[in-house]
């Protein structure tokens, strides 16, 4: 027998006690449930955060000398305007059409909201 066709021979044949290929499944799975699950959480912070703009107004004029209607504002105005894209884009045009509406919303309101600082407005 020719020694390059009993290479050629050897090197085709399977061994038999290889064992068979160990398949694992794909890393994105997991990745990619976590990401849906935080886009569902971010969702529902923003339903929230409409449900206490909603509700803050009838629950200031039922309890007209309980301050608790502007709390609910400003809590759900955070939570909307953090987790939803489109509310963001609305209260940033509202603040560039209207900049005293920006001049008296304190400081730490306008940094957990849009995450920056108040402008500068020269008059």
């Amino acid at each position: 027998m020719n020694p390059a066709a009993q290479i050629q021979t050897m090197s085709t044949e399977p061994h038999p006690a290889a064992p068979p290929p160990v398949t694992y499944p794909p890393p994105m799975a997991i990745r990619s449930l976590r990401k849906g699950v935080n886009v569902a959480y971010r969702q529902g912070l923003a339903v929230t955060g409409m449900g206490l703009l909603v509700l803050s107004g009838p629950v200031s004029i039922a309890a007209p000398f309980l301050p608790v209607g502007l709390p609910m504002a400003v809590v759900g105005a955070v939570l909307l305007g953090r987790n939803a894209v489109w509310a963001r884009r609305w209260m940033e045009s509202v603040l560039a059409r209207h900049p005293r509406v920006e001049r008296l919303a304190p400081d730490w309101l306008m940094t957990q909201v849009f995450g920056r600082k108040k402008r500068a407005f020269t008059d």
